[in-house]
């Protein structure tokens, strides 16, 4: 069945209060709310899921770039389009347990994302940075990652301000092909 958009609210029972509001439904979100995917412990073996994203393909396992030690990845539950992170292949928790060769490699990767990020996007900016601990606001903080955050001129609208709510215009899967497309072969 076809719906058509229309200008006219509709009406729909069980969203609380009837008010001028309309509503921006995100149900995967709920996953995130409720810890799925988080590891169960501190070690690679208490279900990290960036210790078990290298074994997926790219597709199913939204990884951009594969590098010797860290790769590029898609997060799953994105503060923008195209939010990636990049993460050591080997678990490690902090920043200064990193080896050189991974320090090196993670800055690279990092550099080309921007690149990817810019070409495939138009990205005007980025919020780049590593969450150490969960008092930081690591949401794995067992495993380092860095995020790439992409942003854009007058991306902080009403929505994620007033609405505490993130409109993302494409699906994942499709976000990964085109930052891979666009990533830098150099």
């Amino acid at each position: 069945m076809l719906h058509l958009m229309t200008t006219e609210p509709v009406q729909q029972n069980g969203v609380g209060t009837q008010d001028a509001f309309q509503r921006l439904w995100t149900p995967h979100r709920m996953a995130y709310i409720q810890g799925e995917n988080k590891p169960t412990g501190p070690e690679a073996g208490d279900g990290c899921p960036f210790c078990g994203i290298p074994a997926l393909s790219d597709e199913d396992g939204l990884v951009v770039s594969r590098g010797e030690r860290v790769f590029a990845v898609l997060n799953l539950y994105p503060y923008n389009g195209g939010h990636l992170m990049v993460v050591p292949y080997r678990h490690v928790a902090d920043y200064t347990e990193l080896d050189g060769p991974e320090t090196l490699e993670l800055a690279d990767l990092t550099k080309k994302a921007m690149i990817a990020l810019r070409k495939a996007s138009g990205a005007h900016g980025f919020n780049i940075g590593l969450n150490q601990g969960v008092a930081a606001g690591a949401g794995i903080a067992a495993h380092l990652h860095q995020h790439i955050v992409p942003r854009w001129g007058g991306d902080s609208n009403f929505m994620p301000v007033i609405g505490h709510t993130r409109v993302l215009p494409q699906l994942l899967a499709d976000t990964r092909a085109m930052l891979a497309d666009a990533w830098p072969t150099d």
